[in-house]
């Protein structure tokens, strides 16, 4: 899965770090992360929050994750509504198995298994057809010793540019 190990480098090096909060840094005592407006009866993200705290992203938000700093450790990312411009959308979500961290080629290989069996259903093609493609979003060797076991799986458009209106069923 040539495709995907591209961003997942990406992902491994900073982005992933977003599940990170063990460490704190000055900055973040000035801009908190938020926890993003949704509504009531559907859950759905209804106004853009530039900073929303990762353990906040639910399935079926829309990040704009593109302009994020791959070196840095994140903690708090952009969401939208799914009906604005956005970069990616969350399309799963699951529980790693508690004990040791297994480290990261083991959360990716497990990523891989998950997420990409989860993509054929969400996208409405297989993963191996699809011109979108994935990267995962998982706990680092800190947020683990806080109890952080979940990995969620992420659509993108390979391609460049921006997505309007959720990835649900585009078969592309």
């Amino acid at each position: 899965m040539n495709r995907t190990r591209a961003r997942l480098s990406l992902a491994a090096l900073g982005v992933t770090g977003a599940v990170a909060l063990s460490g704190c840094s000055i900055l973040d005592q000035f801009a908190p992360a938020s926890v993003p407006a949704r509504d009531a009866a559907t859950g759905e993200v209804t106004e853009q929050t530039d900073n929303a705290d990762v353990f906040q992203v639910r399935v079926g938000d829309c990040l704009n994750t593109g302009a994020l700093d791959a070196s840095t450790e994140i903690t708090d990312v952009p969401v939208v509504p799914c009906a604005e411009p956005h970069d990616d959308e969350v399309y799963h979500a699951f529980e790693l198995a508690d004990g040791e961290f297994p480290g990261e080629d083991a959360i990716l290989a497990e990523a891989d298994a998950t997420c990409v069996a989860q993509f054929a259903e969400f996208i409405g093609l297989a993963y191996e057809q699809s011109t979108l493609d994935y990267w995962p979003m998982y706990p680092t060797e800190g947020s683990w010793e806080n109890g952080d076991r979940e990995v969620l799986c992420i659509a993108w458009d390979p391609a460049g540019g921006k997505v309007t209106g959720t990835l649900a069923g585009a078969a592309r």
